[in-house]
């Protein structure tokens, strides 16, 4: 039953939507990364280059959605200098 189920391409794009819309409620690039993992292995799928199995389907979702998360973090993470230094408190006096 799992294994048809994975082997339909929307399935997984419907499951990276879900993602992106929670990426949309939670921000912070915590669910991009797997939003992406998941539709594009839908479109592995839905062109039938992806491997065959549950277990080979996870790992194509797991590595591509690692990727992902490391280039977003590259290309969107922290940047030098974006890090607000307090040098006083809203409590001390002018």
């Amino acid at each position: 039953m799992l294994d048809q189920f994975a082997a339909n391409w929307w399935a997984w794009v419907i499951f990276g939507f879900l993602l992106g819309i929670l990426e949309i409620i939670v921000p912070g690039f915590i669910f991009l990364g797997f939003a992406i993992g998941a539709v594009a292995t839908g479109a592995l799928v839905g062109a039938g280059i992806a491997p065959a199995g549950v277990t080979a389907l996870l790992m194509t979702f797991a590595i591509i959605s690692v990727v992902a998360w490391v280039v977003l973090r590259r290309v969107v993470g922290v940047r030098e200098g974006q890090v607000k230094i307090w040098d006083r408190d809203v409590n001390d006096k002018p």
